[in-house]
């Protein structure tokens, strides 16, 4: 059990983020154990085959497995509440050289060929290593960030509704089943780490995660704000397929390819995700999406650098009618 004394200065000072980096790195730990991960399998069967096409090694070589323990420096604290990939590798790749060492001397086993040379030099390790995140996550994570991203602003927002209204007392007490707050102490089991810290005013950064899996992660004591990276809600209906095809009659008023896709967007999702899961050209998806959101069956929105669709309240009528 690790305690964690909060004063008010650190009450006063908790905030959100979303990661795409940490993402990167807890999806390590699924793709080298998916049997681990069942909720994550669809993704995992997806993602493996693009990940056999690049080289990915030095990044792969740092998670350990298991990966109870990871590397502080790989999953920088996030400067801002929603950063992208490349502002977080800007930040790992300034890691002082005394930190990935030290980092790397924690690490369990024997250290392969590539960490060897992160320790000897990290300055051009670490830049190799950005290098191999970038083509992990373009291979694995990309294809699904958009999708992925909506999710975790959905946690965010839930997480800032439940502080308005039940104060951070109250977030802290529902954030998940390992994280409790009793009195000043924020009490939070560990697999791994356990013992008394305190802030003494640095506040607490409150991470949701998608492939965090159902435990806590934190890091505490090393630079930066202190995160706590917790599981986000519901995160199996990211790889949920319609559990049967378009509804016919549906099918016959609509079109089939517009009725299907109509089904894929239970969960908002982009052009090229939705071409990918249907087997469709994103030209394609395009034009049925023009007419779905010009009947009031569909709407548009950004999120970041990507326009997502999402069912409107006129589609969700729709389709409970096509189902009785």
């Amino acid at each position: 059990m690790l305690r964690v004394g909060l004063g008010v200065r650190d009450l006063a000072n908790v905030r959100f983020a979303v990661s795409p980096l940490w993402e990167a790195v807890a999806s390590v730990r699924v793709i080298n154990n998916p049997r681990r991960f069942p909720q994550h399998l669809p993704w995992a069967d997806r993602a493996g085959p693009r990940l056999a096409e690049v080289d990915w090694r030095p990044f792969g070589d740092l998670i350990p497995v298991p990966a109870r323990v990871i590397p502080s420096f790989v999953c920088p604290p996030p400067a801002t509440s929603r950063p992208t990939l490349e502002l977080e590798l800007a930040a790992l790749v300034t890691t002082p050289p005394d930190l990935v060492r030290a980092d790397l001397d924690q690490r369990p086993g024997p250290r392969p060929a590539g960490l060897a040379d992160l320790y000897a030099d990290p300055p051009a390790g670490l830049a190799r290593l950005a290098d191999a995140i970038r083509v992990y996550f373009d291979a694995a994570v990309a294809p699904y960030w958009p999708r992925m991203s909506t999710l975790l602003d959905r946690e965010v927002l839930i997480g800032a509704r439940r502080m308005a209204g039940d104060g951070v007392h109250g977030l802290l007490n529902q954030l998940n089943p390992y994280v409790r707050l009793v009195d000043d102490t924020l009490r939070v089991d560990l697999f791994s780490t356990s013992g008394t810290v305190r802030l003494d005013g640095s506040g607490l950064l409150l991470v949701p995660t998608v492939f965090g899996g159902p435990r806590i992660f934190t890091n505490l004591g090393t630079y930066g704000q202190p995160v706590l990276r917790y599981p986000a809600g519901a995160v199996g209906t990211l790889w949920e397929r319609p559990n049967r095809p378009a509804d016919a009659a549906l099918g016959r008023v609509l079109g089939r390819t517009r009725a299907t896709l109509l089904h894929e967007l239970a969960v908002p999702a982009s052009t090229t995700e939705l071409a990918g899961r249907c087997d469709l050209t994103a030209g394609t998806v395009s034009q049925h999406l023009t007419a779905l959101r010009d009947a009031g069956l569909v709407t548009g929105y950004r999120t970041g650098r990507y326009l997502l669709y999402a069912r409107t309240a006129a589609a969700e009528a729709l389709l409970v009618g096509a189902e009785r």
